[in-house]
């Protein structure tokens, strides 16, 4: 696990201090070893950097950039099936010298060239320079674990896994993408490709990109492509088949992300999803696993929960209640390891707990992607529910009924937002064909009123262009949020906040749920294995009911929540006044502060109905102090 940077100067204006910058900035990636090196070529620089934290050959041997006849790599992640890559590649003659799987991507690339990442069970963010074909090539594993950002302009190429290295080198402009304002504001963070600056890109998973050297040409495309496995035709097998199958992938998955040199440990919530990944691993175990929770005095606690699951299956497990001070104190931390604007406060016990494994662990395993994978958001069922309603009008009144819903949601009034936001929503949607109406809702379902940010933007430039109209086999409507949340709520926010949270502590963050295997193996189930109407994730709760007994399973599907809206209107009300002020807001010159501080005033009164806003003004302008002055 690793930070990497670097660039490719075609104008020949970069020097080693520059790449040392870039390179220092990501130490607290990899503290255990760094190195950077450039090459003046003809007709550009060529400039690799990479920060270590060994997990797999903790020897020098693994030290990068690495370098194998005629390429050079730096390389962030993990290739957990490297031993039988690195088995294939001795029949076909090829010879190492250390024991690192960097060095097995080196010699998978000699023999099969960028294809040879179809053979990579992992998480990796790989930059390889081809000195023969004169080349740069850069590959994002398959669900976006890892990050990897880059900037292109002006004939220079810079990337790094995080925006802050690029802030190093004099030639990048840091100018604001003023279009992904209202989407921060809907969601939250930023989808890919998109970046808060222009001329800057995250390289989205699942894709390769290749800069040729001599032509300046880039190019982009997709290796895997979840969509298209989901229009797969179904795999009808039976249930119980399903489910020996979907034990064996879990086990397989999970014991892929033990592979380590260094301590492992286990995020433990209590949920299914982290139950189902420690219980499977403390299954034939005799030694036992270390497994972490964070517990709050305020909020949601899961520590009971999941200290009642430990002692059931028998782990190492540590417990720790955190006070709200203790929360509170890593806010004003957030803007500067998350880069870009970011709003999920669960960021916050995700790094309280990264912490706390820290102190035992190097690397720990985290179950996210359960809910994406077998349908586990309520979100799911309600988006069930709306487009029921929509089946119950005869499709010759549809479009009747969409004009009176559009007329009843002019005239809802301003203050009862959620509701008048419900109604235009379905006056959008309830006309279309099946495909476009489940498109077009979950897109809407996640956005808020287009004429409540017009009102919060001084210049709103983000028209709704998205194409609903476009073809697809997906057989279950309820799918399209799934590859959706999978495509991108997963990977720029959820994966995004994970990331950044335990390398902010040297922590290597592994995802056994994001298992390229199982998302393929269970995309092509019956739909009603994942939710039959009544239960949801059905079959990976039956899995896990087989380790564990229902009693300690069965409650209310929870989350990490902390009282943000209340520390705000109390303990951290200075921030809204530092940060979210008239004089703060007309610096920024993003938002319009008149109708901020009449909202923020509203919040203050418990009469503002959609509170999260206020937590995403906050976010952005604290973000614009930290990276804009």
């Amino acid at each position: 696990m690793c930070g990497i940077t670097g660039f490719i100067d075609f104008r020949n204006l970069s020097y080693n201090e520059h790449l040392e910058k870039m390179v220092n900035t990501l130490h607290h990636r990899g503290p255990d070893d760094k190195g950077w090196e450039i090459a003046n070529l003809t007709n550009c620089q060529v400039g690799m950097g990479q920060t270590r934290l060994s997990i797999i050959d903790t020897s020098s041997g693994g030290h990068q950039p690495m370098h194998f006849e005629h390429l050079t790599i730096v390389y962030n992640g993990e290739v957990y099936n490297y031993k039988e890559i690195k088995k294939e590649l001795k029949i076909f003659g090829h010879k190492f010298l250390t024991e690192s799987d960097t060095e097995v991507i080196l010699h998978a690339y000699v023999q099969w060239g960028a294809d040879a990442v179809k053979r990579f069970i992992g998480m990796f963010s790989i930059v390889i320079w081809d000195k023969k074909e004169q080349k740069i090539i850069a590959i994002r594993d398959r669900a976006g674990v890892k990050p990897f950002y880059y900037y292109w302009h002006d004939e220079i190429f810079i990337f790094s896994s995080e925006l802050k290295a690029l802030h190093e080198h004099p030639r990048f402009i840091k100018k604001l993408n003023e279009i992904v304002i209202d989407e921060f504001l809907n969601y939250g963070y930023i989808n890919s490709p998109k970046t808060i600056f222009l001329n800057t890109f995250k390289l989205k998973p699942g894709h390769k990109l290749m800069l040729d050297l001599k032509n300046k040409e880039l190019l982009i495309n997709s290796y895997w492509n979840l969509e298209k496995i989901y229009e797969k035709q179904k795999n009808i097998i039976p249930y119980e088949e399903a489910k020996t199958e979907i034990t064996e992938l879990l086990i397989s998955s999970c014991e892929y992300r033990m592979v380590s040199d260094v301590p492992v440990g286990i995020f433990l919530s209590g949920g299914y999803d982290s139950t189902a990944v420690t219980s499977i691993l403390q299954k034939d175990r005799t030694e036992k696993l270390k497994t972490f929770t964070i517990g709050f005095e305020e909020g949601n606690n899961e520590a009971p929960f999941s200290r009642e699951i430990a002692n059931y299956i028998g782990t190492d497990h540590t417990e720790y209640i955190c006070t709200s001070k203790e929360a509170q104190n890593i806010i004003p931390l957030l803007p500067y390891y998350y880069d870009e604007p970011f709003a999920d406060s669960s960021a916050i016990p995700t790094i309280l707990v990264s912490k706390l494994a820290r102190k035992s662990v190097t690397v720990a395993l985290s179950a996210d992607a359960g809910d994406e994978v077998f349908a586990g958001y309520n979100s799911y069922r309600d988006f069930t529910r709306y487009l029921k309603q929509m089946d119950f009008v005869p499709n010759l009144a549809k479009p009747i009924v969409s004009q009176i819903s559009n007329v009843i949601s002019f005239l809802i009034p301003e203050n009862m937002l959620a509701l008048k936001h419900k109604v235009s929503t379905y006056s959008a949607s309830i006309h279309r064909n099946k495909f476009t109406q489940a498109s077009y809702l979950n897109y809407l379902m996640n956005r808020l009123p287009a004429n409540y940010t017009k009102k919060l933007l001084l210049n709103n430039k983000n028209d709704d262009n998205v194409d609903f109209n476009q073809k697809s086999l997906i057989h279950n409507f309820l799918e399209i949020p799934m590859t959706s949340d999978y495509l991108n709520y997963l990977p720029d926010d959820i994966l995004t906040k994970v990331d950044r949270a335990s390398m902010s502590v040297s922590l290597e963050g592994r995802e056994p749920l994001l298992d390229h295997r199982l998302i393929e193996f269970v995309a092509n189930l019956p739909f009603q294995y994942k939710y039959d109407g009544i239960t949801q994730k059905k079959i990976l709760k039956d899995i896990v009911h087989q380790f564990i007994p229902n009693r300690l399973m069965e409650r209310p599907k929870t989350g990490f929540t902390l009282p943000i809206n209340k520390w705000l209107k109390k303990d951290l009300n200075y921030l809204l006044h530092e940060f979210a002020n008239e004089s703060a807001l007309s610096k920024s010159g993003t938002f319009n502060p008149k109708f901020v501080l009449s909202q923020i005033e509203l919040f203050q009164q418990n009469r503002l109905h959609y509170t999260p806003i206020i937590w995403r003004i906050l976010m952005y302008q604290m973000w614009y102090n930290r990276w804009m002055n």
